[in-house]
């Protein structure tokens, strides 16, 4: 999977945590159910870095590239809501 950063303007989460949380076996992906979203092509995603850091990204993809537009530490019911589903899937 290739990432493209021209569009993601901080350095914190960085772009190599933000990338392992895309590699991330339990990571979440979901596609948002405002109609906002909709008519934009945007997906959430939700996973850990290597280091255990928590981070929940807004990012496009055309398939072979994805293109995180913003990412954010997890907040605790984020947190709470990646744990409870990670156990389901084990």
């Amino acid at each position: 999977m290739e990432f493209e950063w021209a569009l993601y303007k901080s350095t914190k989460p960085s772009p190599e945590e933000i990338a392992e949380s895309f590699e991330d076996p339990f990571s979440l992906r979901f596609l948002p159910d405002s109609n906002r979203f909709n008519s934009q092509n945007r997906f959430f995603s939700l996973g850990c870095s290597s280091a255990g850091a928590g981070i929940f990204a807004v990012y496009t993809s055309t398939g072979k590239v994805i293109r995180v537009l913003a990412a954010r530490p997890m907040t605790d019911e984020e947190n709470y809501f990646y744990s409870r589903k990670s156990k389901e899937n084990l």
